[in-house]
């Protein structure tokens, strides 16, 4: 399958304050991709890997609100459905199902609040970076602010590969 026909205004933006526990992203927006490979889910990590986001896995997502303070993150929705809290504690509440993709700029919260007995999601991060999992602990705010704003903006979009919207929509949205 190649990549789907690029479509910026199918979309959706999403944009989260520091909470004070969950530090989000201060300037770039997750972005959130329905149904996009609604005609393939179950090739979600191959397509994660042959648009240059590797590391890859294939499993749930926790049920306690956790980030990565060094690293973007690619969500695909392989089968079944989701739903998660974005953002912390008052964030959003938004429900994915097989063939969705979200991406997650470093430091957004995520956690999952309810989920089907079939779901099955594939991460990834660009060029395959390690990450970690951050929770929120008060001692690491200093350290993990820093590690945010030094996370590269990725050179493929996850989706749609190279000269995909990501790659635009964050570039301008930087600093």
């Amino acid at each position: 399958m190649s990549n789907p026909k690029q479509d910026d205004s199918v979309i959706q933006h999403l944009y989260f304050q520091d909470d004070g526990v969950i530090p989000n992203h201060p300037n770039l927006p997750v972005l959130l991709y329905k149904g996009i490979w609604r005609s393939e889910p179950a090739r979600a990590e191959f397509n994660l890997n042959r648009n240059g986001w590797g590391n890859s896995w294939i499993n749930g997502v926790f049920d306690y609100h956790h980030y990565h303070s060094n690293a973007h993150e690619a969500l695909a929705v392989m089968s079944g459905f989701v739903k998660l809290i974005l953002g912390g504690e008052k964030g959003q509440k938004v429900y994915l199902e097989s063939g969705d993709v979200v991406v997650l700029p470093a430091g957004t919260g995520h956690k999952r609040l309810e989920a089907s007995s079939d779901f099955r999601i594939a991460g990834a991060y660009p060029g395959g970076m390690s990450y970690n999992t951050r929770t929120g602990k008060p001692g690491d705010r200093p350290e993990v602010l820093q590690e945010i704003q030094e996370v590269p903006v990725p050179g493929t979009d996850p989706v749609y590969g190279e000269g995909g919207p990501l790659t635009k929509l964050w570039l301008n949205r930087r600093f």
